[in-house]
């Protein structure tokens, strides 16, 4: 098929990533960010090419921006195009570059943002402003959203959103976001691009122990950081169960076809051998899991507390909420309490309809040499919000990457970077896919 993109948008999108990169959005949690100026920037270059937007704040400077181009087909539902605003953290005097920078060199974006994802929301900005340069409708209504406070809670972003403005997205039943058609190179000339079609739950906890207070010189046989530590100790070497749910099936079959493997999901472990690097795509998703992350105990190195205090990054698997409040109400024991720091539900979309099978496509056309397999996301995104709403998600942010770099490690880490041709595959891939989606 004939190029169809809008040539211009190819640079655009470039120039998009690289001013939002330089508009520093960091989330530091507790509602330390302010979003507003890439807000204003993206609801300006929306307006610029005719679409209205409206920009939205639950707290001052937390701005989010939605908007809707009408479909030429009203009776099909609408689809959601959404990205998040904010970035994470980034010590400058870790990083090559400085990470709000923006930086182009060497045919490569540098920044914080550039692929957890102020590249995502460039390609939507990109990709609307060449529709409306050549007159294109897609065919059924996008609402495109751009939000705050993902990077923390999302109440000030998506979670307002949803709870406070329905009505934004009236017919909407599917959503696109961030993590998926990338390209995965298993280091055996095979290049694999993974479409999320679900999301492991979120389970942040908070864990506290009490206990006698005292002097450190005394026997305390009730130490509440003995207590805390026991119950740390046993929730970091916990081995949890296997939990398959429909995604990560389908991922292990196709990629077993993709290898020619004829052990089945009978033996996981063994099939997850075989495939060797292509596993990462899935090892992460087969358990719930909980990692401790934070302690807190004590004032003074001869006292005792009477409260320790610790902090666990837990996720669960669809359908895997019950067997972590319960297999954490074992570990902890008596001697520790337990609850919620935030919590958001698990997800899992079908990875047989239509509009699968439309990114599916997109992404063939334009690397026909690879391989898409759908995939669950380990983390978190705005879909667990919008959900809400009865919207469906999907991870599809495409991007074409060089052998050797490491997507996973772009997100959240030093020295973050998205190349340049990635972008500009990004933007015909999506372009593609939501013209007929």
């Amino acid at each position: 098929m004939a190029e169809q993109v809008d040539p211009p948008a190819l640079d655009e999108v470039v120039t998009f990533t690289s001013d939002l990169i330089r508009i520093d959005t960091t989330n530091r949690g507790g509602g330390d960010c302010r979003e507003r100026p890439a807000a204003e920037y993206a609801a300006a270059r929306l307006a610029d090419a005719g679409i209205e937007p409206v920009l939205l704040e639950r707290t001052q400077g937390r701005t989010n921006v939605v908007a809707r181009i009408e479909g030429t087909d009203p009776s099909a539902h609408a689809l959601l195009l959404h990205g998040h605003l904010d970035v994470v953290p980034a010590a400058a005097a870790d990083w090559s570059v400085h990470p709000f920078s923006g930086e182009i060199r060497d045919g490569v974006v540098w920044g914080r943002g550039a692929v957890d994802m102020k590249n995502m929301d460039a390609m939507i900005l990109a990709v609307v402003r060449g529709w409306a340069r050549q007159g294109v409708r897609p065919r059924r209504d996008i609402v495109i959203a751009f939000t705050a406070d993902e990077e923390a809670s999302a109440e000030d972003g998506s979670g307002f959103l949803a709870d406070e403005h329905p009505e934004l997205f009236e017919g909407c039943t599917e959503g696109v976001s961030e993590s998926g058609a990338f390209t995965f190179h298993d280091g055996g000339g095979r290049q694999i691009y993974p479409i999320a079609a679900g999301e492991r739950g979120t389970a942040w906890l908070k864990l506290t122990a009490r206990g006698r207070a005292g002097h450190g010189s005394m026997v305390n046989r009730d130490n509440a950081v003995t207590h805390l530590a026991g119950a740390i100790a046993r929730i970091g070497a916990h081995e949890w169960p296997l939990r398959l749910t429909p995604t990560v099936r389908a991922a292990l079959t196709e990629l077993a076809a993709l290898y020619g493997i004829e052990t089945g999901l009978t033996d996981v472990d063994a099939l997850l051998e075989k495939l060797g690097p292509a596993a990462k795509l899935v090892e992460p998703t087969l358990r719930n899991s909980a990692n401790p992350t934070m302690l807190d105990a004590g004032y003074k190195i001869n006292v005792i507390p009477g409260e320790a205090v610790a902090h666990v990054d837990g996720r669960y698997m669809p359908g895997g909420e019950e067997e972590f409040r319960s297999t954490l109400d074992r570990l902890t024991g008596p001697d520790v309490d337990w609850e919620f720091h935030h919590r958001e539900v698990a997800l899992e979309s079908p990875v047989d309809s239509p509009t699968f099978a439309g990114m599916r496509a997109a992404v063939e056309e334009f690397a026909p040499e690879g391989h898409v397999v759908p995939f669950c996301m380990s983390g978190g995104t705005d879909a667990k919000q919008f959900s809400r709403l009865g919207i469906t998600g999907y991870g599809f942010t495409p991007l074409k990457l060089p052998d050797g770099y490491d997507y996973a490690a772009m997100f959240h880490g030093v020295d973050e970077r998205v190349p340049v041709e990635a972008l500009h595959f990004g933007v015909r891939v999506l372009d593609r896919f939501l013209r007929t989606a």
